[in-house]
């Protein structure tokens, strides 16, 4: 999902070798070496991952071996290569106990599986190669992988009423636009943690309501209710916000509020659906 519209941003002012899962397994080291240097790149945009929050309670070894197993082996091929790394990381790395954005000193303290692996990888990363970059972002949507937008869309269509949790806040945050953040990022060498992410925070209960106005179904009930309705087996954070203003000033990049996002990616999804 954010792959593809990263190849899309920066083609237009770099050469782009696309990477997908199918070219190669990047938890084997020497897989992940040959990849890198039969492209010869300057930078690696590492987004590989595995996404799965509540997969990764069940799969734990699995979350490990491509989050922080891949990642690492990723690094390693980087700093053999002389070229630069970004990751993306994630909002989960933070427990949501705070009372604030959270800022890239603060302590992380992950809930479950997926937010310790990503923060493992985090550590790999940094052990690797000092050429790299650490991106944290949330709750991302994009026209080309399974999102939340979607799914409350496709549920809206058969059901009257659907209940979404109110008690997770956080910044919804569009792949076209962490994409055009991130351009800045590979054309930089200030390396080091960042947050990124759309502005704007709001619950998932609240992300629903504004995506079914916005899509123009009046017709399904969104109702408010409480993570542990739900029975999920992955803890998530209450507050995953990231403060972005270390972004913002070391990049240049504002992203638009995650409403204005979301007009954005829907206007994109009616004129590809019309398409078809």
């Amino acid at each position: 999902m954010l792959g593809s519209d990263l190849c899309e941003v920066l083609s237009g002012r770099h050469e782009v070798t696309g990477v997908d899962i199918e070219d190669g397994d990047i938890t084997d080291p020497e897989v992940a070496r040959r990849l890198v240097a039969d492209a010869r790149p300057q930078t690696v945009v590492h987004c590989a991952a595995y996404t799965d929050v509540d997969g990764s309670e069940r799969e734990p070894d699995k979350a490990y071996r491509v989050n922080a197993d891949g990642a690492a082996s990723v690094a390693a091929a980087c700093r053999d290569a002389g070229c630069t790394m970004v990751y993306l990381s994630t909002d989960y790395v933070f427990d949501g106990r705070s009372w604030r954005p959270y800022r890239e000193d603060d302590a992380p303290a992950p809930l479950g599986v997926y937010g310790a692996s990503k923060l493992e990888g985090e550590k790999r990363v940094r052990e690797a190669t000092p050429r790299h970059f650490v991106v944290r972002t949330s709750w991302l949507f994009g026209l080309n992988g399974r999102n939340f937008v979607d799914t409350i869309i496709g549920l809206a269509q058969d059901r009257k009423t659907l209940e979404v949790v109110n008690d997770q806040v956080g910044s919804p945050t569009f792949t076209r636009d962490l994409s055009r953040g991130l351009a800045g990022v590979v054309e930089s060498d200030r390396f080091g943690i960042y947050h990124a992410s759309n502005a704007g925070t709001c619950s998932w209960f609240n992300f629903a309501r504004e995506i079914l106005r916005v899509w123009g179904n009046a017709g399904t009930e969104v109702v408010p209710v409480d993570s542990a309705r739900l029975g999920r087996p992955a803890k998530r954070p209450a507050l995953s916000v990231l403060d972005t203003t270390l972004f913002r000033s070391t990049f240049g990049f504002t992203m638009p509020h995650w409403k204005d996002a979301l007009a954005e990616y829907l206007e994109l999804k009616r004129k590809n659906e019309a398409h078809r």
